[in-house]
């Protein structure tokens, strides 16, 4: 039932997911901490009205954030994503384990519980859907990274960190934008409506 939680000043370098347990959250607060990502968990606070995390290390958000559908303020003001942003991304291939269950997936292979290993059940579960509509792929530890600039409240543009599921798979509602700002005008005007609508105020100055 915790509803306001802050943890400011406190030197912390990462977000636990763990945080996502906190259903009644409204409130919370990591400001002058050294965090340099957002766990796309966060994206589970669905009560979430505030979310402040000025003077951290922050040079991109998950793109799940424009789930926090109350989020009325986001301050990111001392952070370096607001004058650059990731420039080096890399992709690691998928193991075979991967390759095996984006198949399982994919395909809809049939199995029951009692046909696998519980190691393996639990891995299947973790499948995360490509936000490519077009695609229908999944994946779930190696994936693209790309960055996505998003405009928030018709004023700031932010940049999204946005997963693929192969370096073939290219977001239809943009292109790939990954070191030049001009690259950012192409983005989803849709992505951002929702965006302008959701966050009434971000903080940046």
């Amino acid at each position: 039932s915790l509803e306001f939680l802050y943890l400011g000043g406190n030197f912390i370098t990462s977000i636990p997911p763990e945080l996502a347990n906190l259903p009644s959250l409204s409130y919370l607060v990591l400001c002058d901490n050294k965090i340099q990502s957002i766990p796309p968990q966060l994206a589970q606070l669905h009560s979430l009205r505030s979310l402040s995390l000025h003077n951290n290390l922050l040079t991109y958000l998950p793109r799940e954030i424009l789930n926090l559908v109350h989020l009325e303020e986001l301050s990111l003001r001392g952070n370096p994503l607001v004058v650059r942003f990731v420039r080096d991304l890399t992709y690691n291939p998928p193991s075979l384990q991967e390759l095996a269950g984006r198949t399982v997936k994919t395909r809809n292979v049939p199995y029951a519980p009692s046909d696998l290993p519980e190691n393996l059940v639990r891995y299947l579960s973790l499948a995360s859907n490509c936000p490519n509509p077009k695609c229908g792929g999944v994946y779930f530890d190696s994936c693209v990274r790309q960055i996505k600039f998003v405009d928030f409240c018709g004023k700031y543009r932010l940049p999204l960190m946005h997963y693929l599921c192969s370096p073939e798979c290219s977001s239809p509602c943009s292109s790939a934008s990954q070191s030049s700002t001009s690259q950012s005008e192409s983005d989803s005007e849709d992505e951002a409506s929702v965006a302008a609508r959701r966050m009434q105020k971000v903080l940046l100055g």
